[in-house]
């Protein structure tokens, strides 16, 4: 069994519609392309089938992962928080103290962060050094470059 891991509605609805999609397209355009290759003869030497049953197969394992994490998924109640600290989905508003400048992130499981819409995951180094932290307090963060310094300035949830 995998470890049971937080998201909010919204990632959690994304995860249920790829793995849906998966189902039912997904294997709809397998089927196609084996069926496809099958049509074109002799099946041991048929290079065209040995890749659609290889893509079969990691279709087929993509799902059975997917539906282990949406199994394990459990969706975050916001009011049983401590919206004090830094906690998963919380958004924290926060300045680098060596350059002085501000950026804002949501703290979200793996599957959800994106760095592109702000969402970072709590098991990367940043998530890591801000868990915990309130108003005011220093997270020191270990990166490549070295450990960096960051004063929490606004943690919402």
């Amino acid at each position: 069994m995998g470890k049971i891991q937080y998201y909010t509605e919204e990632g959690l609805k994304k995860l249920k519609d790829e793995l849906q999609e998966l189902k039912t397209k997904g294997r709809i355009d397998i089927a196609k392309q084996i069926a496809e290759a099958r049509d074109k003869g002799d099946l041991s030497e048929n290079a065209e089938y040995d890749a659609a049953k290889d893509a079969q197969g990691l279709l087929e394992l993509k799902i059975a992962k997917l539906e282990e994490v949406v199994g394990n998924a459990r969706v975050m109640d916001n009011s049983k928080l401590d919206t004090s600290k830094v906690g998963i989905l919380s958004t924290v508003k926060i300045k680098n103290i060596k350059n002085g400048m501000t950026v804002t992130y949501t703290l979200v499981s793996e599957e959800e962060a994106d760095l592109k819409s702000g969402k970072i995951s709590l098991a990367s180094p940043f998530g890591k050094g801000l868990l915990g932290k309130s108003v005011g307090e220093i997270a020191q963060i270990n990166a490549p470059a070295g450990v960096l310094e960051f004063e929490v300035l606004d943690i919402a949830y």
